[in-house]
């Protein structure tokens, strides 16, 4: 019996032995599943020192310096375009009377020579940078001058000007130069050395929450709905999609949907190791396509230098490692990363393992604030209200990227004389080199004092200035943005406080969104529509062209009085109701209802459309010469139309002018289009090699003035036409190019700024 009883109790040890062995394995495969999907496992964040020695792991630095070498290369590209250093002595030249938008009022720029030694620091430390020499203090020489220039000007604020600042920052703190550096061939310990693992942590999770934020922000119904670039489907890059699909369900399906879901999973397909690969060609293919369809600089390929980062951070020694042995000698080094005193280490036989330091802890600190600011800066603009309008916050640092698109039907601006009472206008974006400050009341307020500055050298004193902004946003009615009754001089406005002056968005109109483009598709090619919302109380006076000899106003929702100004008639309009407007002349549409009135102008420049019968009647009459059909001769007037110019004999009418000027732009247009890849290319070489030809030339002379001083005028000017010079391009396309470009000086405003109703 005893036996018995002893027999049972070993039994049951055994049973309790295989049953700890089984959870200690289960957990040891869980743990080890986990820290294969994730890269760690639970218990390194059990406790503040292992996730501290988590984040310093010793890792590979060799993905890391290949994205601080092409980063850095970016941005020497960046510079003298996206930067504007090619064309800054147009922007910040001495003596201008012109109304800048720094974010601190305070900023100002220095003189325009000093400002191209600001640049060409700049541009030093992203070299220093690049090469990986004295690494620490490149990254400061670019980081400083690039956040001066950039909070200098708000109009030029942007997602990706803003990410570039941030990734230079972040480069600044990491240890990007322990691989294929100079400083690692200065100092043996910085050589092939790791990197913790934190360094890798920040980036990823920077370009994860830009791919990430990107897509919750376009799940903003305009986005989702397929307003917000409705006509990107136009471009054709989309040809292939609209083969199956027609141009509204590409717009839809294709720009909206699929730029959703590519944003919101992006970072996710990037992260994890099975979904990589399709990660990868899903953003490459995404920012190759941005990279033609939008003006944006450096931004795509800046993406695409990231993407490698969630790759295995020896991935450029294998790379290294299948190249032939003799040119593995001019490659960095395959050998495996020597130890750092920026890691933590684990050691086998001590039970605490590697002791602390406090860059440890501040790297650790560092991940976690930096990542939790960057999270919560998006969704930060309950704290600046000032900065909100119809959207929230400045363009920039929310990564609402193309979410909004903007037309603006009308700008005024009035001014009055606060002594004589006397009203003038002002041509919209007088004194200034940008046209964003339309759309922000920070950068209104701020061009508004300037202006009022400005006005008494043109004799009106204590001037007040009134802003009539009329925006359209996605597609909406077009309404006024500010209340055109205020002045905004005397106007208050605070960062941190709601704007009273800014009207809201008439959100409840935009149902009607589907009508109207039912109005605009039932109109033919020669008459056009603007669809206008007025607040109650309001009234927006307009002008007639005398083109426009068939113009009428229809009134779709509320109430509304129309005066004709000349004729002192008014007439009351009532829904569905419409009437004819005269041309050449003047009139006032009162919003009446108490709620706001919608109306449209139904419009037909029967000018433009003479012009285009005639021109395709003279077209008409070329081809049948040509052909035969025409066989009595060409008026000499109309001789021209034959040779394509004018050799000499009458004077053309300016109708035939008209048609050769055209008929030259066509040519050129399908020359172009039809030129071979390599004479593209050129082109677009040239014009690259033009902009940093410039950029070297006038900070040259910029630098040679701040050294031995500023040379005669004369000289000057020689010097600034000889930097203008495209001596590598056609005579043809040199002369095309510089129309806009040949005088680097802006012209000074003068009176003709200013206009005075009397």
């Amino acid at each position: 019996m005893g036996v018995h009883r002893g027999s049972a109790r070993a039994a049951a040890a055994s049973d309790k032995v295989q049953k700890n062995k089984s959870a200690r394995t289960s957990g040891l495969s869980q743990g080890s599943r986990m820290e294969k999907l994730l890269g760690f496992e639970w218990t390194d964040l059990s406790s503040w020192r292992r996730f501290v020695t988590l984040l310093n792991r010793p890792t590979d630095p060799a993905n890391l310096a290949v994205f601080r070498f092409l980063f850095a290369f970016l941005m020497l590209l960046d510079i003298p375009q996206e930067r504007g250093l090619s064309s800054l002595d147009r922007k910040y030249l001495d003596g201008l009377d012109v109304c800048r938008f720094p974010l601190l009022d305070a900023l100002r720029p220095l003189p325009l020579d000093w400002m191209y030694l600001v640049y060409t620091i700049m541009f030093l430390g992203a070299l220093g940078m690049m090469l990986g020499l004295c690494y620490r203090l490149s990254c400061v020489l670019f980081l400083l001058p690039y956040w001066y220039v950039f909070l200098l000007d708000k109009t030029s604020w942007n997602n990706h000007s803003y990410l570039y600042g941030l990734l230079a920052f972040q480069l600044t703190f990491m240890d990007a130069n322990h691989y294929w550096s100079v400083d690692g061939l200065l100092n043996a310990q910085k050589k092939n050395a790791h990197v913790p693992l934190w360094n890798y942590t920040v980036l990823r999770g920077q370009i994860f929450i830009v791919y990430f934020i990107a897509g919750v922000k376009k799940l903003d119904a305009d986005w989702v709905e397929g307003y917000s670039m409705e006509h990107l489907s136009r471009h054709w890059l989309f040809s292939p999609f609209k083969l199956v699909l027609s141009e509204e369900l590409t717009s839809l399906l294709v720009v909206h949907w699929c730029g959703l879901l590519l944003d919101l999973s992006a970072g996710f397909l990037l992260f994890f190791d099975a979904s990589r690969p399709i990660g990868l060609v899903f953003v490459s293919y995404f920012h190759c396509m941005n990279s033609q369809l939008f003006s944006i600089g450096m931004f795509p390929y800046v993406m695409l230098a990231s993407s490698p980062l969630f790759c295995s951070t020896e991935w450029p020694r294998k790379l290294v490692a299948r190249c032939p042995k003799r040119l593995q000698e001019l490659l960095p080094t395959k050998d495996a990363p020597r130890p750092s005193a920026s890691c933590v280490y684990k050691r086998a036989r001590a039970k605490a393992g590697q002791k602390l330091g406090l860059r440890h802890q501040l790297g650790a600190v560092f991940t976690l604030l930096y990542l939790l600011e960057q999270l919560f800066l998006p969704y930060s603009h309950f704290l600046t209200q000032g900065y909100n309008n119809w959207t929230n916050g400045l363009y920039g640092y929310s990564w609402d990227m193309m979410v909004h698109s903007r037309s603006h039907q009308h700008v005024k601006i009035t001014y009055r004389d606060g002594l004589t009472g006397e009203l003038g206008y002002l041509n919209p974006g007088v004194f200034t080199q940008s046209r964003r400050w339309k759309d922000h009341a920070d950068m209104l307020k701020q061009y508004a004092t300037c202006l009022s500055l400005l006005l008494p050298k043109y004799n009106v004193t204590e001037p007040q200035i009134y802003f009539d902004i009329w925006v359209s946003i996605n597609d909406r009615f077009q309404q006024r943005l500010f209340d055109p009754r205020v002045d905004i001089v005397q106007a208050v406005w605070s960062p941190f406080q709601r704007t009273p002056w800014v009207q809201p968005l008439l959100m409840d109109l935009s149902p009607w969104r589907t009508k109207l483009q039912d109005i605009k598709s039932s109109l033919d090619n020669h008459t056009e529509v603007v669809f206008i919302a007025d607040f109650p109380g309001l009234h927006l006076e307009n002008f007639v062209s005398e083109d426009l000899g068939n113009t009428s106003i229809q009134l779709l929702q509320g109430e509304v009085t129309v005066e004709l100004v000349a004729e002192q008639k008014n007439q009351t309009l009532q829904e569905g109701e419409k009437m004819q407007l005269p041309a050449g002349e003047y009139h006032k549409v009162y919003t009446i209802s108490s709620s706001p009135s919608c109306y449209m102008y139904v419009y037909v420049n029967t000018t433009e459309v003479a012009l285009e019968q005639d021109l395709a009647y003279l077209q008409e009459l070329k081809e049948k010469v040509e052909n035969g059909s025409e066989t009595g001769p060409l008026p000499p007037e109309l001789q021209p139309l034959l040779e394509g110019e004018v050799k000499g004999g009458p004077e053309p009418t300016p109708l035939v002018q008209t048609f050769l000027r055209r008929q030259r732009k066509l040519q050129e247009i399908e020359r172009r289009r039809n030129s071979p890849f390599h004479e593209r290319f050129l082109r677009f070489l040239m014009r690259k090699l033009y902009v940093f030809r410039r950029s070297f030339l006038m900070t040259r002379i910029s630098l040679r003035n701040l050294l031995l001083g500023r040379p005669s005028l004369e000289q000057l000017a020689q010097e600034v036409t000889y930097a203008n010079l495209r001596p590598f391009e056609p005579v043809d396309e040199s002369s095309a190019s510089n129309t806009d470009s040949s005088n680097p000086n802006p012209p000074e405003p003068d009176s003709e700024h200013v206009h005075s109703e009397f």
